[in-house]
C-alpha cells in the first residue's frame, strides 16, 4: 500500500494544520459550552427540587396552606429532573457511540 498517496490527499484537499487545529479548538469550546449548560442545568433542577422540598415542609407545618403553590413546585421540580435524565440518557447514548466508532 503506497502511503504517500494519502498524504498528498490533505495538499490536494487543502486542510493544512493550522486549519485543523482550528476545528480541534472549536470543538472543544462547543463541547466545553455544552457541558457548563449541562451542569447549570443540573444546579438549576436541584435548586426546583429544594424549592419543592421546601414548599412541603411549609405546607405540613401549616406554614402554608395554598395547594396550588405546592403542586406547581412540585411539577416544576419533576419536570425538570425528567428533562435533566433525557439529557444524561443523551449523553450517554453519544458516549457510547463515540466508544464504539473503530478507527
Amino acid at each position: 500500500m503506497d502511503i504517500s498517496a494519502i498524504s498528498s490527499l490533505n495538499d490536494s484537499i487543502g486542510i493544512s494544520g493550522e486549519k485543523k487545529r482550528q476545528v480541534t479548538s472549536n470543538n472543544t469550546e462547543a463541547f466545553s459550552s455544552l457541558l457548563n449548560s449541562a451542569i447549570s442545568m443540573y444546579s438549576e433542577a436541584d435548586q426546583l427540587q429544594k424549592n419543592a422540598e421546601t414548599a412541603e415542609l411549609n405546607f405540613a407545618m401549616g406554614y402554608s396552606n395554598n395547594t396550588h403553590d405546592l403542586a406547581q413546585a412540585q411539577r416544576k421540580a419533576s419536570i425538570a429532573l425528567q428533562y435533566t435524565v433525557k439529557v444524561t440518557n443523551g449523553f450517554l447514548d453519544a458516549y457510547n457511540d463515540i466508544m464504539n466508532i473503530q478507527l
